[in-house]
């Protein structure tokens, strides 16, 4: 599948008139818990034309590109892209450091090398805690619940531990947050949903499981507590942004 899907990007930079300059996967086969049955998630960060962004009228910044039971392929203009980072928003850094790379370019090195100057460890911890939430909320609560969801769970819980305790952007792979924030008794328990997971299909559901919900309902309030107590900080200008995406931008004249 690796092959395929280089052979789609290079479709797509051909089709669209792009430069892409990274893609990677980013979901549960990144995480490091896909199912057999699980899709793929192709996410890239592409450059056009400098005439693009001359244009007075409002222009197109993701191309959503593919979408059925195997291929979920999407990106973000780059210059969307340095927007959203000035925000600190979180996605980008988790595609950052996703461990399955499809494509990558020496313009990619110096805004990797930028990304940890515009993490805010509030936003981060706010975002994973509203989807740890959210997730249990709608789907943990009943007497059968899918594998995965646990995961979709724990998962960012355990990324607002490393935050706070690292102020920095948590790892992608689930395994290096369980190894550094999850205790002995709740690691054995995610090893076991992990192994059910990685063998059973996307729709496997099982009974829930009582350690795990009442770790989820005493981790919540705490970490909501200690977010609310962090300093907030404003994001920085725009200044080295500009000239980061300028200088890209040349880069790649033809």
């Amino acid at each position: 599948m690796y092959e395929v899907i280089k052979h789609k990007l290079e479709e797509i930079e051909q089709r669209e008139g792009i430069v892409m300059l990274h893609a990677v996967e980013s979901g549960s086969r990144a995480w490091g818990f896909a199912s057999p049955d699980s899709d793929y998630d192709v996410r890239f960060i592409y450059l056009r034309e400098p005439e693009f962004y001359l244009r007075l009228g409002k222009t197109h910044d993701v191309l959503e590109c593919q979408l059925d039971e195997t291929l979920d392929i999407n990106g973000w203009d780059l210059q969307k892209m340095l927007r959203l980072l000035r925000k600190s928003n979180p996605t980008l850094f988790e595609w950052a450091s996703s461990p399955i790379v499809y494509l990558t370019t020496p313009e990619w090195e110096p805004i990797k090398r930028l990304l940890p100057d515009y993490f805010l460890s509030k936003h981060g911890v706010y975002h994973y805690l509203s989807m740890a939430e959210g997730n249990y909320r709608e789907y943990l609560k009943r007497d059968t619940v899918k594998v995965k969801k646990y995961l979709y769970v724990l998962r960012p819980l355990l990324a607002c531990k490393w935050i706070l305790e690292k102020q920095s952007p948590p790892p992608m792979l689930f395994s290096e947050l369980v190894a550094s924030e999850a205790g002995d008794e709740l690691a054995m328990e995610i090893r076991r949903l992990l192994d059910i997971k990685i063998n059973s299909p996307e729709t496997l559901e099982m009974q829930f499981i009582e350690p795990l919900n009442a770790y989820i309902d005493e981790a919540i309030p705490l970490l909501r507590e200690q977010v609310e107590a962090l300093p907030t900080v404003k994001p920085k200008g725009y200044d080295e942004l500009d000239n980061l995406f300028i200088e890209t931008l040349y880069r790649n004249l033809k």
